[in-house]
């Protein structure tokens, strides 16, 4: 996600933004003996998230717009965001807090 970021191409730098959420809410689930399940949709794991911890409800809107990023880059032809480097850098700012929370470590 950096070297994209370097490489000023934000919708790369998004889709593997995303995964990265991905992966630390399907590890977080697992760890809860959720069954893994092929989804991308952040806003749909932290809806089985927020069994587990309400307090991740309030990650919500974070998850829904980063959702977003894995179709941006994907499907370009379908969606035309103006996504922007900065707005990729403020996000990963505040999945720094829930990263912290799925992980119960100080980033």
């Amino acid at each position: 996600m950096e070297r994209m970021l370097d490489d000023d191409d934000p919708e790369a730098a998004g889709y593997f933004f995303q995964q990265s959420l991905e992966k630390y809410l399907k590890a977080f689930l697992l760890q809860h003996g959720w069954k893994l399940q092929k989804i991308h949709a952040l806003y749909t794991l932290l809806d089985e998230a927020v069994k587990y911890n309400p307090d991740l409800e309030s990650y919500r809107d974070l998850c829904e717009r980063v959702s977003g990023y894995y179709f941006t880059d994907r499907y370009p032809a379908l969606v035309d965001t103006g996504l922007t480097c900065e707005d990729i850098e403020k996000d990963v700012e505040k999945a720094k807090g829930f990263i912290q929370a799925l992980s119960g470590a100080r980033i």
